[in-house]
């Protein structure tokens, strides 16, 4: 889940920020090699699951609708639009993706990664508790769903907030990019907080429904 977000949305719009500079690399080069990181890890992913990374497809539009609006010296109103634009939709893109064949909550969540899910599966299929795991996803979603609604909100206010200078001048580019460090602790950490909290609630119902305890639920590296 953390390298997920970090590959898809906190290092480009780091790195589109940091590279955009006319005294660096400039705009346009900077936004090739922001857009490299989501591509590159969303290909990296794909070859390895064969699925397509929603987060690696929301990553390339952010980075490349940050990229335009720069370019074309947008309004800042729209740029606070983009950044509620990409959690607001991964809000709504959350429960909806349960009705397709790969659920979102399993990439950010459920995932073989980090959990032994063959060793979950055939408990489920041995209990007969399927349909309590496919609840408590649900619930996880929805759980998942509200952590970036609110990121999107506080986005939004944030970029209200803070960025007031003419788009395009030196001072508009430095309100961006403290813009950027300081939704850290305002914005990133009580979304991880939610995440964190939905993520103990899925394990604690996958012991419950499965009667595995603890590491067993866990992948087990050599």
């Amino acid at each position: 889940m953390l390298v997920n977000l970090a590959c898809n949305v906190v290092l480009p719009g780091l790195l589109l920020d940091k590279l955009s500079k006319p005294d660096r690399l400039g705009p346009v080069a900077g936004l090739v090699i922001a857009l490299s990181v989501p591509l590159g890890y969303g290909i990296y992913d794909f070859i390895r699951r064969r699925v397509w990374n929603a987060l690696s497809v929301l990553g390339l539009c952010s980075v490349l609708l940050t990229g335009v609006l720069g370019l074309l010296k947008t309004e800042a109103f729209w740029f606070a639009v983009k950044e509620a634009a990409i959690p607001g939709l991964l809000a709504v893109a959350i429960p909806l993706s349960l009705r397709t064949k790969q659920p979102l909550v399993r990439t950010l969540l459920y995932n073989d990664q980090v959990l032994d899910v063959g060793r979950i599966e055939s408990e489920l299929a041995a209990r007969a508790t399927r349909p309590a795991f496919d609840a408590l996803l649900a619930s996880s979603s929805w759980l998942l769903a509200g952590s970036f609604l609110l990121s999107s909100a506080l986005n939004f206010g944030l970029a209200r907030w803070m960025l007031t200078a003419t788009p395009g001048t030196d001072d508009f580019n430095k309100q961006l990019g403290r813009m950027n460090w300081m939704s850290w602790p305002v914005i990133f950490v009580p979304m991880m907080a939610m995440m964190v909290y939905a993520l103990m609630r899925l394990l604690k119902g996958v012991e419950r429904i499965t009667g595995l305890k603890g590491e067993d639920i866990f992948v087990r590296r050599s």
